[in-house]
């Protein structure tokens, strides 16, 4: 079974760069967008920029299409995987939605869960997909999630990433003694 990187979020800004540092280190990675055609777009860029690299783009988004968090393509996505024999040992979670144009006084409560959903569910389901194949074959591993200084600072009319943010760091903590039994480190950067 062949070892690689799975980088959420990873066709623009920060994912990009974190992309690109794992291939110059030359390890295999796979990569997510949401959209076909960014991902497409994403993966021809990453392959013209390192021609030998080991490099695979798969569309998935965090929603499903009834609006729920798309928990059936997580698990195509890990048995897509398993079927190409490939292992993820090292999981990085930059996707977010970032819950911008809400206002708490007058955006419905709609926005608020699809955020957290995204942010902080999604992240779980990937998480618990991971970890199980980590443990199941004894390989250990690390799980990094792309968090935010608003964690720990409010910045006005982000009510639903602020509380995404703080949610994902105690779901980290909490993540890094349950998987610790298993050696599977558990971090968060928080860039800013």
């Amino acid at each position: 079974m062949k070892k690689a990187v799975l980088i959420t979020g990873a066709c623009i800004n920060t994912g990009v760069a974190i992309v690109e540092k794992f291939l110059v280190e030359g390890l295999p990675v796979v990569f997510t967008g949401r959209r076909d055609d960014a991902v497409k777009d994403a993966e021809a860029r990453y392959r013209e920029r390192f021609p030998e690299a080991d490099v695979m783009g798969i569309a998935i988004d965090s929603h499903d299409g009834a609006g729920a968090v798309n928990e059936a393509g997580v698990t195509r996505l890990f048995e897509m995987l398993d079927k190409k024999e490939i292992l993820i040992d090292t999981l990085v979670l930059n996707a977010a939605d970032q819950g911008l144009g809400m206002t708490v006084l007058d955006s419905p409560l709609s926005d608020f869960t699809r955020v957290m959903e995204t942010n902080v569910t999604w992240n779980l389901a990937l998480c618990v997909a991971a970890a199980r194949r980590m443990r199941d074959k004894e390989t250990g591993g690390s799980i990094t999630f792309i968090n935010s200084n608003t964690a720990y600072r409010a910045i006005p009319d982000r009510i639903a990433y602020v509380a995404s943010k703080g949610g994902q760091l105690g779901m980290m903590r909490a993540m890094a003694l349950d998987f610790g039994k298993y050696n599977i480190r558990v971090n968060a950067v928080l860039p800013g």
